[in-house]
């Protein structure tokens, strides 16, 4: 039997003839899971704070997170069959608020190790040493108990339901922003945001700087521009009411092949949150229209009229005592290309988040806001204060025939592959080891794959997918 090395030249591990890294891997993962025992008593808030003797309106927090995945029975046409992955994810936020004025900045080091070669890993697992946030604020009442923030510089954040912009949690590296950001709160619950901003391009975006955690600063151009604004009423419907509306301005150029998108996402959202013996709900939808290309190939100069939209609607309810379990449904639909000739209609999910809809990302991250259908059960308990579970279970259809299915990269243009894709189960567990210190998540996930996945002219005769991952988060 051959010995389990890492081979620092090619940046992988060797498990013999064989290379069963991802079952090896995910074995490691299991012994992880004897971690969730331990119940630690320990407690410290702001240990770096503390450390460091911060004066009064100055916060320093860091965290890091260490994470081991690993997936087999690869869906992706030109990826490695199976993979694993060991990243680390470190942050450091220092603001100092000295009212009404804060300045503060924020250093993000991402990055990953041991992967394959060959591996899926990209922009969205390694972006070392990067300043992601680095402003000035001020912070100012407006009358009648309303506040208001102005934010100028670097910045990441959340708007709204975080479907089309957020700050990134499960992904190992983030989104983030270089302009202006004003937020209005009222005092019964109403708020308005507007931005105009420049998104960070995420670099290294080659390959070899991929695969070498290489250093290389985010930039900023304004031939990427985000713009927009929300309005949220509280009180509407037994919940709050949003409408929103956010636009985006690439120019292509020789030096960056774009899609040259030029489109504007007007969008509406009901929701209530969930609370114990209440029933909850929250719907979103979507429209797109403007113009882009279908491709970022220098050639491909045809600018195509954009019509695209997304869904989502959930209904749950929260029962209350013992474990306080909530069970929803959800319903998903997001539209594809339906490749008519002048017309575009493949939903552009901007700079959102999917995990908490969707599943796992990292090295699975099947599913996304495009050409997808998809409706599903969700079950959530908590067992106890420190830690809870997740359930889910999702059919998944295309909604266009002849478009890639939603983020698999796998395409038939014929049409003739059918449009069911499969069914997706994933399992969820969290815990709090120490309070404020150090918790853990981990979960699974398994991709059972439809007709189309497994008859597509480039869908991998792989088998059925399935991936697993540990984290390990230490905040200080």
């Amino acid at each position: 039997m051959s010995a389990c090395l890492f081979d620092p030249v090619r940046k992988d591990w060797n498990f013999g003839p064989q290379s069963w890294r991802a079952r090896a891997l995910l074995g490691m993962m299991g012994g992880g899971l004897l971690l969730v025992g331990h119940t630690g008593t320990a407690h410290a808030d702001g240990m770096l704070e503390t450390a460091v003797g911060a004066p009064e309106g100055l916060t320093i927090k860091g965290e890091v997170r260490a994470r081991v995945e690993g997936i087999d029975g690869q869906f992706r046409p030109t990826a490695a069959e199976d993979d694993a992955m060991f990243s680390l994810k470190t942050s450091l936020l220092v603001e100092y608020d000295g009212g009404p004025w804060r300045v503060g900045g924020e250093l993000w080091d991402a990055r990953a190790y041991g992967e394959k070669s060959n591996s899926s890993a990209g922009t969205g697992e390694v972006d070392a040493l990067e300043m992601v946030q680095a402003y000035v604020g001020l912070d100012f009442g407006m009358g009648g108990g309303s506040k208001a923030q102005l934010t100028a510089g670097r910045f990441t954040m959340n708007l709204g339901s975080r479907r089309l912009v957020a700050r990134q949690s499960f992904r190992n590296s983030t989104n983030a922003f270089t302009g202006v950001n004003f937020q209005w709160k009222g005092r019964g619950g109403d708020q308005l945001t507007l931005l105009w901003t420049m998104p960070q391009l995420r670099l290294p975006d080659d390959s070899e700087g991929i695969h070498d955690n290489s250093v290389k600063r985010d930039e900023e151009t304004t031939d990427l521009q985000f713009y927009g604004g929300s309005l949220t009423k509280a009180g509407v419907f037994g919940g709050s009411l949003e409408v929103y509306g956010y636009g985006l301005a690439e120019r292509d150029s020789a030096d960056r092949p774009t899609r040259n998108r030029h489109i504007f996402t007007p969008g509406l959202r009901a929701y209530r949150a969930p609370k114990a013996g209440h029933l909850d709900y929250d719907v979103e939808g979507a429209y797109q229209f403007g113009r882009t290309r279908a491709t970022t190939a220098p050639t491909d100069r045809a600018d195509l009229d954009v019509s695209a939209y997304f869904i989502h609607a959930e209904a749950g309810n929260t029962f209350a005592g013992g474990w306080k379990p909530r069970v929803s449904l959800d319903f998903d639909i997001a539209s594809g290309d339906r490749s008519k000739a002048g017309t575009y209609n493949r939903f552009d999910t901007l700079f959102g988040a999917r995990r908490f809809d969707f599943g796992p990302t990292g090295l699975y991250g099947a599913v996304g806001r495009f050409n997808t259908i998809s409706g599903g059960a969700r079950l959530e308990v908590k067992p106890d204060k420190k830690s809870d579970v997740m359930v889910m279970y999702r059919a998944l259809w295309l909604d266009s025939k002849t478009d890639a299915f939603s983020n698999t990269g796998v395409k038939d243009v014929s049409g003739r592959s059918g449009s069911f894709a499969g069914n997706q189960v994933e399992a969820r567990y969290r815990r709090t080891l120490i309070p404020d210190v150090l918790r853990v998540d981990t979960g699974v996930a398994y991709l059972a794959k439809g007709g189309f996945l497994k008859n597509a002219p480039n869908a991998p005769q792989t088998g059925d997918t399935r991936y697993g991952y540990v984290d390990l988060y230490f905040d200080f």
